[in-house]
């Protein structure tokens, strides 16, 4: 999952991506208004976390502007001030006031996430195959699957966009962060391991490469 967070405060700003970073997730930030609205306009996230109160341009005028140009990603509003109704107003998906714990916000992503999707439920089950975001756990008819942290990322994505055949541009750019080299191997390496780990395990290959267009998974529902 990759997370934009658009914040000023520096310290807050170091230890929101130390501590999201820890939980699994992969943060790009910004420190300013405009730096941060290009971001959103440029890349694809799975959420963004927006102060406020920032010095070049406000949070309520990035939020209007990627409204207006169709951006959906969900939003979520970080402000050490009571002014949240006109954020909701204005597209906000939910806020969390300053200051805050870091496992309320963790668990108000995760919240976002499920209602944007359409999911009640954390785990997202398909046949056999249950993957939990929370927990970072996945397994196959109740067999538990030993995942590295970028296998089982990769494998939660998938599972998110099922029955999509997902390319390699939208993997990388959900599970890497913006310095990662678009051009290196690394993820063809990390899909041939996942395959080869749930195939040993659900004894069928169910992770499918469509040439020319990219991944997906396949399974009975």
């Amino acid at each position: 999952m990759r997370l934009l967070i658009i914040e000023d405060n520096s310290e807050i700003l170091k230890c929101m991506k130390i501590e999201l970073e820890k939980a699994g997730l992969y943060v790009d930030i910004a420190c300013n208004g405009l730096e941060g609205e290009e971001k959103a306009y440029v890349n694809e996230y799975d959420a963004i976390l927006l102060d406020l109160n920032l010095p070049d341009k406000n949070g309520i005028e990035i939020l209007k502007y990627l409204r207006k140009e169709k951006i959906e990603t969900p939003i979520i509003i970080i402000t050490a001030s009571t002014d949240i109704a006109k954020g909701l107003n204005f597209g906000a998906d939910d806020y969390i006031i300053k200051p805050f714990n870091m496992d309320e916000l963790y668990a108000r992503i995760q919240a976002v996430l499920r209602r944007f999707r359409g999911r009640g439920n954390p785990n997202i089950i398909l046949d056999k195959l249950v993957v939990d975001p929370i927990a970072r756990k996945s397994s196959y008819n109740n067999i538990r699957l030993e995942l590295t942290a970028k296998e089982f990322d990769i494998l939660e994505y998938l599972a998110i966009r099922y029955p999509a055949i997902v390319s390699s541009e939208e993997i990388l750019e959900h599970i890497y962060d913006e310095f990662f080299d678009s051009f290196s191997s690394v993820l063809r390496v990390h899909i041939a391991k996942l395959r080869k780990k749930i195939k040993n395990t659900a004894g069928k290959d169910i992770l499918l490469t469509t040439r020319g267009r990219g991944y997906s998974l396949a399974l009975e529902l």
